[in-house]
């Protein structure tokens, strides 16, 4: 049988033009769930393969699935690109078609794997699914790398598995999750029958039962990203009915919640040499958050709020007389200076104290506009598709606040049912230059630079023994030199 032979496409004719490699930061894999079934047998026996195909969605779909799910989650125009999702050589060789040179690929069941609520089911499945990457993909290490599925249940649970790929397969980068799906107490504690069947959005940093700096601890010693990049449909995502409506801002939806709870919560100046990926969401929802939280900060600092909300500086006289003059019948002043007289005495504590829930700056130490710059900007790295036609906006230093340019990276998503056909996904990112809306060098940001800084910045040896190890080697040089 002879070799595949690679062929010219757009993409692979645009990267032959451009001076820099590219670093696909999110194509996808398409595990056999047979080959999967025989390292769950190894790691867990015969009966936990059992539970995992009779128990778990996603792996055996039916008519009665809670939630709509994309059918098919992968393409299916091109034969050969399926094949090549399934195949680790066959993909390794035609990435040249898609116009990269290197990628970091992420899981399609271990979407599953990551959220099963069964704790010992969830751990072998995620423990099998990383030893067979490192086994299936050892030979095209120079190519492309497997992002480790890593439970995040607890920050025990997932720190065990992060130090058995880490130390033990020599995975080195990281799919962590955006949040948690947990069993409300309340049905645990009064319906526990319902277990498994209701459960809540749960943060891993606002309002979290476990304290995950140990976790963030441990990615930086052993120097590797924590890449969200979860996928349990819930909430305003969780239609039975129409999958469109579910996958319509569902990435954002996650990866906003992951990128505010990270830097409300102080995380990012606690652990300020870690940096964060959230996938797939796109630029947008970054850059809307970071003006948001620029322009919230501006109004809601306690300065402020002191100055122009504090309900002590209501002038009670000037507030009754203007009822008196202007009221009427409806609005008098009999009938509501003593609902304003009761607000005022109840916007202070007994002892006349601001209540100390006003001030939602506690947990991060924000002096001026700057310090939100600085939090945000250089530990946050967004995922965007190739066909995502608001990835400039990352790149829109007149319209972010500060001149920021936000970290967006060109994420493929080879694999899955966006991508109609391999060659095609450079070309589609490259026409935001074509239409003016980034430059050649915000191009070259959104494809090298920010998915090379995203790892080199936390362990400069990522790239070594790859396709890319020089360009890397040359740009960190470069930027020393500049530094």
């Amino acid at each position: 049988m002879s070799e595949y032979k690679v062929r010219k496409t757009e993409s692979s004719k645009l990267r032959d033009r451009l001076n820099h490699p590219v670093i696909d930061t999110d194509g996808h894999i398409l595990e056999s769930p047979l080959v999967l079934a025989d390292y769950v047998k190894k790691i867990g026996g015969a009966d936990m393969v059992e539970r995992l195909f009779t128990r778990v969605g996603g792996f055996n779909r039916g008519p009665g699935a809670p939630k709509r799910v994309p059918w098919p989650i992968f393409t299916g125009a091109h034969t050969i690109d399926q094949a090549t999702y399934m195949l680790p050589r066959l993909y390794a060789r035609r990435l040249e078609e898609a116009g990269v040179d290197f990628s970091t690929l992420y899981p399609t069941l271990g979407f599953r794997c990551q959220t099963i609520e069964d704790d010992e089911l969830r751990q072998v499945a995620c423990r099998a699914l990383n030893t067979m990457y490192a086994d299936v993909f050892r030979e095209v290490r120079d190519r492309m790398t497997p992002a480790a599925v890593i439970p995040m249940n607890t920050p025990d649970e997932g720190i065990a598995e992060l130090e058995f790929c880490v130390k033990e397969l020599g995975l080195r980068a990281l799919m962590t999750a955006n949040e948690v799906r947990r069993t409300p107490k309340l049905i645990l504690e009064q319906a526990p029958q319902l277990a498994g069947k209701l459960d809540e959005y749960c943060s891993l940093t606002i309002d979290s039962p476990y304290d995950y700096d140990p976790f963030w601890a441990k990615c930086l010693e052993l120097k590797v990203v924590p890449a969200g990049h979860s996928m349990p449909f819930s909430g305003t995502h969780n239609s039975p009915f129409n999958y469109i409506y579910n996958r319509l801002g569902f990435w954002m939806t996650y990866g906003h919640a992951a990128a505010r709870g990270l830097f409300l919560s102080g995380t990012t100046q606690r652990f300020p040499g870690l940096n964060f990926a959230f996938l797939e969401g796109g630029a947008w929802c970054g850059v809307a958050l970071y003006n948001d939280l620029v322009e919230f900060w501006q109004k809601r600092n306690m300065k402020t709020m002191m100055e122009y909300h504090d309900p002590a500086n209501v002038d009670l006289k000037l507030m009754e007389e203007m009822v008196r003059r202007y009221g009427d019948d409806a609005i008098s002043a009999e009938r509501v200076m003593p609902d304003v007289h009761k607000e005022v005495r109840n916007a202070r504590t007994p002892s006349g104290e601001v209540p100390g829930f006003v001030n939602d700056w506690t947990t991060i130490n924000i002096q001026k506009k700057e310090d939100i710059r600085d939090a945000y900007v250089e530990p946050f790295y967004f995922g965007c598709e190739a066909d995502d036609s608001l990835n400039y906006t990352a790149f829109n230093a007149r319209g972010n606040k500060m001149g920021a340019k936000l970290k967006a990276m060109f994420s493929s998503d080879l694999g899955h049912w966006d991508v109609k056909d391999m060659g095609g996904v450079l070309a589609e990112a490259w026409e935001q230059v074509e239409h003016g809306l980034i430059t050649e060098e915000d191009f070259r940001d959104f494809t090298f630079v920010n998915p090379m800084t995203l790892q080199t910045r936390v362990n400069p040896d990522f790239f070594k023994g790859t396709a890319v190890e020089g360009a890397v080697a040359s740009y960190m040089k470069g930027s020393a030199k500049a530094a």
